[in-house]
């Protein structure tokens, strides 16, 4: 073989040798391909959660979703993320397969149950929160007093109840769970019903602390002011230590122009406890109201003090101002009064 024809089949050894390591180098995984291990994914995305960073975890657990095979449990940490983010559209998709993946998956239940109630279906979500009543720290809330305000939006009263006696640890058919029931019934503005409720807690139990008070605050709420002032009485004849009994009676009393009552009442309630505003600002309208201007001012830069984010605060402090003359202030205060009553409506947008 002459020279020149070895040297040609050398050559295309070499080439071939060349291109062949090429094209394994091409297929070999480099190291920014290797698979990251779904545990340091979700350990990770749990760092992310704590810190809240919801959709940094989101979009880290979501990578997995490609995986094959497909990483236990990671519809659950997609659930909870997604719960967490309170995108509860997304969180029941993936709470929904985790459950179906794992029925004994009890936390994915109860955050299915609280997504759905969260969702405006309080139908769908009772009976996921009637299997797992179990506290879980992912929820941020007790699910027994989610499953008690589920149970009045579906106006099942007596197991609304029973899920607040559970809940307060008291007998179901007590005077207490009827209280208990009755707050929650008024928060969630079901006023017949509350009252139904604080009325039949005090047939089982007249003299129960805070059932008259309560039935108070509703016939005050309705303007129904004699019978709240009747409520508040009977009240502070069981619990004469209770504060917020003497404010509210106060308020009564404001409403029917007993001033000097009232002055008297929210004295006491300031004097048994002088950490809330409202008795300030209430005695700050009342002392205006008696033409005592400069014992109004003090009231309420005392309740500014204490709270000076309140616009009402404020703005009853510019009126005490105008009536006294100084009109810096009175124009200060009631330009206060009205950003903070923007801002808050802004937030409420």
């Amino acid at each position: 073989m002459s020279r020149l024809i070895r040297i040609f089949f050398v050559s295309l050894f070499i080439f071939a040798a060349a291109n062949a390591k090429s094209q394994t180098d091409a297929t070999a995984p480099s190291p920014q391909a290797e698979t990251v291990a779904p545990e340091r994914v979700f350990a990770d995305a749990h760092r992310s959660l704590d810190h809240g960073q919801y959709d940094e975890a989101i979009a880290q657990l979501q990578k997995l979703e490609t995986a094959t095979p497909r990483p236990e449990g990671l519809s659950h940490e997609l659930g909870v993320a997604f719960y967490k983010k309170a995108d509860y559209t997304s969180a029941i998709r993936y709470l929904k397969e985790a459950t179906e993946q794992n029925p004994k998956d009890n936390e994915s239940a109860q955050l299915l149950g609280l997504s759905y109630y969260l969702s405006g279906k309080p139908q769908d979500a009772v009976p996921l929160l009637e299997k797992v009543q179990t506290w879980f720290p992912n929820a941020n809330v007790d699910a027994a007093y989610i499953l008690g305000i589920c149970y009045i939006h579906l106006k099942d009263y007596p197991h609304a109840r029973e899920a607040f006696a559970k809940m307060f640890d008291v007998g179901p058919d007590s005077a207490a769970s009827y209280l208990f029931t009755a707050r929650m019934l008024l928060r969630q503005e079901y006023d017949p019903v509350a009252e139904e409720y604080a009325l039949k807690a005090i047939s089982l139990d007249p003299k129960l602390p805070l059932a008259h008070f309560l039935l108070g605050e509703l016939h005050l709420y309705k303007s129904r002011v004699n019978e709240a002032v009747d409520d508040f009485r009977q009240e502070l004849a069981l619990n004469p230590g209770h504060a917020p009994a003497y404010y509210k009676l106060a308020d009564a009393y404001s409403r029917i122009q007993k001033y000097d009552d009232a002055e008297r009442l929210l004295q006491r309630s300031i004097w048994l406890d002088s950490t809330s505003t409202g008795p300030y600002i209430l005695l700050g309208k009342v002392l205006q109201k008696k033409g005592e201007p400069l014992l109004a001012q003090r009231a309420l830069q005392r309740a500014t003090t204490m709270d000076p984010n309140n616009s009402i605060t404020h703005h009853l402090l510019g009126q005490v101002y105008r009536d006294l003359g100084n009109n810096a202030d009175a124009d200060r205060e009631l330009k206060i009064a009205e950003e903070l009553l923007n801002a808050k409506n802004a937030g409420q947008h």
